[in-house]
């Protein structure tokens, strides 16, 4: 690993203590290195503050110090006015000597011309310095701006022969209390979690993230005829629901009511235009299938328990070749990437 190479990776662990915090904006890590030392460091914690350039420039004690400094970026600095002014102009007048990014930024208000006003106010700039890792590290949002989908995780617990539920539907315990905790540190990863009107029906669920210490994302049901029961959590709790049908479009109290086509790429489509650039997919079979048949996804996680139920309701068939298998708490946890 060399000089550039060691503080980007530093730079990569500052930025994933934004994981779950900082989206629809992308994870960013900033460090600033002056005659060999680290003079500044920073993260982008939550949408809306400060960017991590920003961050690690309030960092530094002297500033006279930043006209003979580099920055290492995890990302290209912003070249617009958002929420916060353009990062690449404040490296500008700070006088930053050399910049240093791991890859740019396919937002298309950004995509190279952070890098472009960099090189033309006379700036040193380095580009592609672990530049996988950097793109890997924010990859729901590189997905999100170069697909205009978000990114889709498929998610769902099985039995040991195949079954994701029981007889009729009903409702099978198959993940272990430890499990079901990172289940959702998962949900607080994503900004939308999308399920059936059968789910909804059977197991009434939250679909928040009480076993975790982290945002609930936005509950997404696909309820094409309007079936969900009026009494159901997820339209009592006060929290916000968005319902994909094909009869209405209409907000009632924290639920909204969309009509839409009832296809996978139809909702995702209709996502993006909302901001979203993660979902996870929790079900039914149904629904699975759906996003699985349709093509629409990035990422399954299948946690297989121990337990076999005999009969019920068979889990998604897939055919997968990139496959990382662990082991928690006695299930094992497929992780395929397409």
């Amino acid at each position: 690993m060399n000089v550039d190479e060691k503080y980007m990776a530093r730079a990569l662990q500052l930025a994933r203590q934004g994981a779950g915090h900082t989206s629809p904006n992308p994870m960013v890590g900033a460090v600033i290195v002056h005659k060999g030392l680290i003079v500044g460091e920073g993260f982008h914690r939550c949408c809306g503050e400060g960017h991590a350039e920003v961050n690690a420039i309030a960092s530094v004690r002297d500033h006279d110090v930043l006209r003979e400094s580099t920055i290492y970026v995890t990302l290209e600095p912003c070249s617009h006015y958002g929420k916060t002014p353009p990062c690449a102009k404040l490296l500008i007048d700070k006088g930053i000597k050399r910049v240093v990014v791991g890859c740019l930024d396919p937002f298309e208000k950004v995509s190279g011309r952070g890098i472009k006003m960099l090189q033309q106010a006379g700036i040193e700039v380095t580009v592609g310095v672990l530049e996988d890792e950097c793109r890997a590290l924010n990859k729901r949002f590189f997905t999100a701006h170069t697909s205009h989908r978000p990114w889709v995780l498929l998610k769902w617990a099985q039995s040991q022969d195949g079954f994701i539920a029981g007889t009729g539907g009903a409702t099978v315990q198959l993940s272990t209390p430890l499990t079901q905790c990172l289940v959702h540190r998962e949900r607080s990863m994503v900004d939308a979690i999308i399920v059936g009107a059968r789910t909804v029906a059977n197991d009434n669920p939250s679909l928040t993230t009480r076993h975790w210490s982290g945002n609930s994302p936005l509950r997404v049901v696909i309820d094409g005829n309007m079936t969900i029961p009026a009494a159901s959590t997820i339209l009592t709790d006060g929290a916000k629901t968005l319902i994909y049908n094909s009869v209405k479009s209409e907000i009632t109290g924290s639920a909204q009511w969309a009509q839409v086509d009832i296809m996978p790429s139809s909702w995702l489509e209709d996502l993006y235009r909302r901001g979203i650039t993660s979902v996870m997919v929790e079900g039914g079979a149904s629904i699975l299938r759906q996003f699985i048949n349709s093509n629409c996804w990035d990422e399954m996680r299948i946690e297989i328990s121990p337990l076999r139920l005999g009969s019920g309701v068979k889990a998604p068939n897939f055919t997968a070749s990139n496959i990382i298998h662990t082991t928690i708490d006695g299930n094992e946890i497929l992780r395929i990437l397409k």
